[in-house]
C-alpha cells in the first residue's frame, strides 16, 4: 500500500553518519496534514484520500473550498493532493497525517514542480552541442537543421527549439529518507528533489522500488 505526506523543501544540507560518511540531504517539512475527502468506487469510481497541507488565508478562499475544509473540521489549504493505493479504513475524515508515517531507510518519489528558468536558447533546453567559435564559422549556438526544404517544407513536430524551460511538474524516484524528525515535522531525504525552496511537494512510497 502508498504511504504519502505533502510538504515544503526548506532547503539542502549535509549530515554525517556513526562511520563519518557525509550525506547531502533535501530538508523537507511536513507539518501535519489534513485528510479532507475519501474517494470510493462507488461515488468517483476509484479509490485515494484527498490530502490538504498549509493553511490558505481566509480572504484568498472561496465558499466551496471553506465547505469543503469545514467537512474535515478544517481550514482551507493551499496545496491539496491524493493518495491512490491506499487502505480507506485506515484513514478518516480530518485525520492527521505526520511524518511518522514514514521511517528511516523507506525509499521515496518526491514530484515537485521544477524551478523555471525563462527562455532558454537549445543548448541550455536541450543540451545540444555547440558549433565551431572560430571566426567565419557562421554556427555558433544555433539549434540546428530546421529539416528537409523539399519535402516537407515545414518544421516537424517535435522539433527541439528555444522556449521556456523548467516550471514543469517532476518527479525524482527511489530517494531514501535518511532521518525522520517527528518532533519539528522534518524529513531529511538523500540527494535534491524537484523544486526551488519554500516549493510545495509530494512524497510517496517508491513505486519502484526494490
Amino acid at each position: 500500500m502508498t504511504k504519502g505526506i505533502l510538504g515544503r523543501k526548506v532547503g539542502m544540507t549535509q549530515i554525517f553518519t556513526e562511520q563519518g560518511e557525509l550525506i547531502p540531504v533535501t530538508v523537507v517539512q511536513a507539518e501535519p496534514n489534513v485528510v479532507l475527502q475519501k474517494k470510493t468506487m462507488e461515488n468517483d469510481g476509484y479509490e485515494a484520500i484527498q490530502v490538504g497541507f498549509a493553511d490558505k488565508k481566509e480572504v484568498r478562499a472561496n465558499k466551496p473550498a471553506k465547505g469543503h475544509a469545514a467537512k474535515a473540521n478544517t481550514n482551507p489549504k493551499r496545496f491539496i493532493r491524493e493518495f491512490r493505493n491506499v487502505k480507506l479504513d485506515d484513514y478518516e475524515v480530518g485525520q492527521e497525517l505526520s511524518v511518522e508515517v514514514f521511517s528511516a531507510g523507506d525509499v521515496v518519489d518526491v514530484t515537485g514542480v521544477s524551478k523555471g528558468k525563462g527562455f532558454q536558447g537549445s543548448i541550455k533546453r536541450h543540451n545540444q552541442a555547440r558549433g565551431p567559435m572560430s571566426h567565419g564559422s557562421r554556427y555558433h549556438r544555433g539549434p540546428g537543421s530546421m529539416g528537409a526544404s523539399a519535402e516537407p517544407a515545414r518544421v516537424m513536430k517535435g522539433k527541439k527549439l528555444p522556449g521556456r524551460m523548467g516550471g514543469e511538474t517532476t518527479t525524482i524516484q527511489n530517494l531514501e529518507i535518511v532521518k525522520v524528525d517527528a518532533e519539528r515535522n522534518l524529513l531529511l531525504i538523500k540527494g535534491n528533489v524537484p523544486g526551488p525552496r519554500k516549493s510545495f511537494v509530494k512524497v510517496t512510497s517508491a513505486v519502484k522500488a526494490n
